[in-house]
C-alpha cells in the first residue's frame, strides 16, 4: 500500500508541475494508447452494440479510444480543478451554461438535488456548482488503499472551497444522505451505472437497472432535481452545463411515480450521451448480459 501510495504522490508532483493543459495531454495520450487493447474495452463495445446498433466497428473503435482519452484527461486534470477559473478567454479554465438555475436556488434555499452521469469530467461538476453558493454533498466509492483515498479527498476538498459531506455507498450512506436531504441540504448524484436491486426503466431502448433513491427523496420532500454535465471543449477546458429543474411527477401512486422521474432522469442521460458517445464511461457492464449477448448476435 505505501509504495502504491509513494507512486500516486510522484504522478501528482508531476501532473502539477506539468500544469493543466499538459497533464491533460499527458494523461489522455497514454489511456487512449493503452486503454483500447485492454479486456474491460471489450465491454464498452458491447455497450455501444446495445445502445447504438446503427454504428459498425469502426466508429465503435474511435468511440471507445475516445472514452480512454476522456477518462485520462480527466485523471490528468484533477489535480487542477480547484485552480481552473470561470471565464477564461482561453486555454484551460471552465464557464457555466444555465448558472441562472444555480442562482435561483442558491435564493431559493432548502433541500435540492443535482443529478448527473460519469460524463466529460465530472470531477468539475460539485466544485463548478458550488461557486454560485449551492455546493452539494455527494456519495463516493472509497479507494482501496486509504493513503490514496486520503490523496483524493484532499483533491476534492481543496476544490470544493468547503467542508462536506462524503457518503459511502451502501445502506449506511444511503441513511445518511436521507437525514442529510432532510435537514434542507443539497445532495448530488451520479445515478448512470448499474444497480443491481434497482428498478428496470429503460436506457437506450433497452431495461437497465437503475438505482430509484433520487427519485424516492425527491418526491419524498419534494424539492427541486436538477440535471447537469461537463462538456470537454479542450484540455482542461471545460463547460458545465445546468439544466431547468424537472417536472416531478404526482399522480397519487408514489411508486409509479418513481419510475416515472427516474425514467425521465435516464432520458435525460440518454440524450447527453448521444450527444457526445465518447465522453462517457462505457467502460461498466450496464445492461444485463442476456441484452449484450443478443446485441454481438446481431453483428
Amino acid at each position: 500500500m505505501r509504495i502504491e501510495a509513494m507512486l500516486a504522490r510522484a504522478a501528482l508532483v508531476l501532473l502539477r508541475r506539468l500544469g493543466p493543459a499538459r497533464a491533460s495531454d499527458l494523461g489522455g495520450g497514454i489511456c487512449r494508447a493503452i486503454g483500447p487493447l485492454l479486456p474491460v474495452s471489450k465491454v464498452a463495445d458491447a455497450n455501444l452494440r446495445v445502445a447504438m446498433p446503427e454504428l459498425d466497428a469502426s466508429a465503435r473503435r474511435r468511440i471507445v479510444r475516445g472514452v480512454w482519452e476522456n477518462l485520462g484527461r480527466t485523471v490528468g486534470e484533477f489535480p487542477h480543478i480547484a485552480a481552473l477559473r470561470e471565464n477564461t478567454p482561453s486555454g484551460p479554465g471552465f464557464d457555466v451554461i444555465g448558472a441562472e438555475h444555480l442562482i435561483a436556488q442558491a435564493g431559493r434555499g432548502g433541500p435540492v438535488l443535482f443529478v448527473s452521469g460519469h460524463i466529460g469530467n465530472w470531477e468539475m461538476l460539485p466544485p463548478g456548482v458550488a461557486k454560485y453558493g449551492v455546493g452539494f454533498a455527494s456519495f463516493y466509492r472509497a479507494a482501496g488503499n486509504p493513503l490514496i483515498d486520503g490523496l483524493i479527498r484532499d483533491l476534492r476538498d481543496a476544490a470544493m472551497g468547503e467542508p462536506l459531506p462524503l457518503f459511502a455507498k451502501g445502506a449506511r450512506g444511503a441513511r445518511e444522505a436521507l437525514a442529510w436531504v432532510a435537514k434542507g441540504n443539497r445532495l448530488g448524484m451520479l445515478v448512470d451505472q448499474k444497480m443491481n436491486d434497482g428498478i428496470g426503466v429503460r436506457f437506450f431502448g433497452h431495461p437497465a437497472m437503475t438505482a430509484p433513491a433520487l427519485a424516492a427523496m425527491a418526491l419524498r420532500f419534494r424539492c427541486p432535481v436538477i440535471p447537469g454535465y461537463v462538456q470537454r471543449l479542450g484540455p482542461a477546458r471545460l463547460r458545465i452545463v445546468v439544466e431547468a429543474p424537472l417536472d416531478l411527477p404526482d399522480s397519487g401512486d408514489r411508486q409509479a411515480d418513481v419510475v416515472t422521474l427516474t425514467q425521465m432522469i435516464n432520458d435525460r442521460l440518454e440524450d447527453w450521451i448521444r450527444e457526445r458517445p465518447d465522453s462517457w464511461l462505457w467502460l461498466h457492464r450496464r445492461w444485463p448480459k442476456e441484452v449484450t449477448r443478443e446485441a454481438r448476435q446481431r453483428k
